[in-house]
């Protein structure tokens, strides 16, 4: 199998293992950088160009395909990202993850609302465009304490804890003041700055880890100071994060949850998690269950109808 991984640097951990594991499994692989193509749209003949101007000022132009595409779109260049895997797709290559899933999962508003419809258990949520919404936005989700996330934020960035409900309405007011699209969720003070982050691919749970904020943080990012160990999901929670996985019909998925006393609820469904901490705290080859999943995708495609 010849398989592309697109991402923006080979160095990352993420796409060396990736291309890692390709190799180990006998496939050729090559990291090209989404946004040093471009894409020729036609009826007949749809190609995608690959010149890396940055590597090599001398580098050839020259038209590339494979016969699956692993994305790893960063979240800033969402939409140039997924309307190349999409390219992709109508020159017939399998894509891990498809580019209607990726911009999908990429809006907060939209993954909530979708999710919602899944039965999938969520902190309660409120949105609205008006200023004027405050008390009723805050009141929705129980008042303060209380979560304010920027619809752009990624990796735990963006997102304010509230404690009381005149900081909510600061906080709530300063960021529409900006015009700012923000989400204001309940609070899930029972989890006591825990989250649990669980990899999907292919409808299974592969690995899961359990990520907790340092001292006076509420964030458990990894990215934000967290630390991660290795953790056995219930069977409610894993039932729970491949439910959202499917709902958001992503094939790989790091979907974020939280221990609620009423169960189980989503933070997050992220089409492109990153392997570093989930395989070093679980010792689960990630990187490897992608690759045979792309293996099982790309049977399944070339399979004599019967």
């Amino acid at each position: 199998m010849n398989i592309g991984i697109l991402s923006r640097k080979a160095s990352l951990y993420s796409t060396r293992r990736l291309m890692e594991a390709a190799e180990a499994r006998g496939h050729d692989v090559r990291v090209v950088n989404y946004l040093r193509a471009y894409m020729v749209i036609s009826r007949d003949n749809p190609t995608v160009v690959y010149q890396d101007l940055v590597s090599d000022r001398n580098a050839r132009a020259e038209s590339i395909s494979f016969d699956a595409v692993i994305p790893r779109i960063g979240a800033s260049y969402t939409f140039y990202g997924t309307a190349l895997v999409r390219q992709f797709e109508m020159m017939g290559v399998v894509a891990l993850n498809e580019s209607e899933a990726i911009t999908r999962s990429r809006d907060k508003l939209r993954s909530i609302q979708v999710l919602s419809r899944s039965g999938v258990g969520l902190p309660v949520t409120t949105f609205a465009h008006d200023a004027r919404h405050i008390r009723g936005v805050i009141s929705g989700v129980g008042g303060a304490p209380l979560v304010v996330k920027l619809l752009e934020g990624t990796q735990g960035l963006g997102v304010v804890l509230a404690e009381t409900h005149k900081a909510a309405e600061s906080v709530v007011g300063a960021f529409r003041q900006l015009d700012a699209n923000i989400l204001v969720q309940e609070f899930i003070a029972e989890a006591g700055g825990e989250d649990l982050r669980a990899i999907v691919i292919g409808g299974e749970v592969v690995a899961a880890m359990r990520r907790t904020a340092p001292s006076g943080e509420f964030r458990s990012n990894l990215h934000q100071g967290g630390t991660a160990s290795a953790v056995e999901l219930t069977e409610e929670e894993q039932e729970t994060a491949i439910l959202a996985a499917r709902a958001m019909r992503l094939d790989m998925a790091g979907v974020d949850l939280l221990r609620a006393n009423r169960g189980p609820v989503v933070l997050e469904v992220n089409s492109s998690p990153g392997l570093e901490g989930i395989e070093k705290a679980t010792g689960v080859d990630v990187a490897d269950r992608a690759i045979a999943r792309l293996e099982e995708r790309l049977a399944q495609r070339d399979a004599p109808t019967p």
